[in-house]
């Protein structure tokens, strides 16, 4: 159980939700993109389309130590529409399992009330969806179980982070070294 889901909905930012699965994938982290449509293939919010490997209703979220919702318009917004991706981010939310969110996606806990008293960081235009939070420009917040974000330019750092909380700091900083980036923020 240290797999991790990064869920897809139509209009997706796709370079947020890509890089993660990248660098989980080179760091030896198991990852599943899964579509919460029908179908697994799934456009973003540039239209690039792209194959999940599953669709929502395959999976098993026991399997899972981590959910990732990436940003992206109207992706955001098509997750939180999914009632039970939302009930899945809930129940990994008080039972102590990471969830994490880039760009526009904190807002989604933002509305939840997961923030409140966390520092945690979005996409500056939806700041204000982060209700109860420390605010911070950081490229990523690591509080207790929640990362978040901030968008596409934090891609790699938010990946990164991912990595280092589901495998180890040590291998997420050889990746690091190997695709020749200098970390920033939350290590």
């Amino acid at each position: 159980m240290n797999g991790a889901a990064v869920f897809l909905a139509e209009g997706f930012e796709e370079i947020e939700a890509l890089t993660v699965v990248d660098i989980c994938r080179r760091c030896g982290i198991v990852i599943d993109m899964v579509s919460v449509t029908k179908e697994r293939q799934v456009t973003g919010s540039h239209g690039v389309t792209v194959t999940a490997d599953k669709v929502f209703s395959q999976i098993d979220f026991d399997k899972y130590a981590m959910l990732i919702l990436p940003g992206g318009m109207p992706g955001t917004k098509n997750l939180e529409a999914h009632a039970e991706l939302m009930e899945q981010i809930d129940n990994f939310y008080e039972n102590g399992k990471y969830i994490a969110a880039v760009c526009a996606a904190p807002s989604i806990f933002g509305h939840k009330g997961i923030l409140k008293g966390r520092n945690a960081c979005s996409y500056p235009d939806f700041e204000s969806h982060l209700e109860g939070a420390l605010v911070t420009q950081e490229p990523v917040e690591i509080s207790d179980h929640v990362i978040t974000s901030r968008g596409m330019g934090t891609a790699i750092d938010f990946g990164l982070a991912i990595a280092g909380v589901l495998g180890t700091r040590e291998k997420a900083d050889e990746i690091a070294g190997a695709i020749i980036y200098n970390r920033r923020g939350a290590k």
